[in-house]
């Protein structure tokens, strides 16, 4: 499961419905929720976004707040 696989299950999100708000087919929001190598698109996670009611930002930290910067 990815990061916003959690994300979406920690929040018991219907992903049925979200596709059908969004657009985004079932079948991408169910690659995006478990296979780790999916890119998720910016204009994705802004309409999930929406879709949930979520701040984009936090969305971003559940999800990519675990990548560090190499200093």
């Amino acid at each position: 499961m990815t990061h916003l696989g959690k994300y979406l299950t920690d929040k018991s999100i219907n992903k049925a419905e979200v596709s059908r708000k969004t657009g985004i087919r079932k079948s991408r929001l169910s690659q995006l929720s478990t296979k780790e190598k999916t890119n998720l698109k910016a204009e994705e996670l802004y309409l999930i976004s929406k879709a949930i009611g979520a701040n984009p930002n936090d969305i971003l930290e559940k999800i990519y707040g675990h990548l560090k910067l190499n200093v």
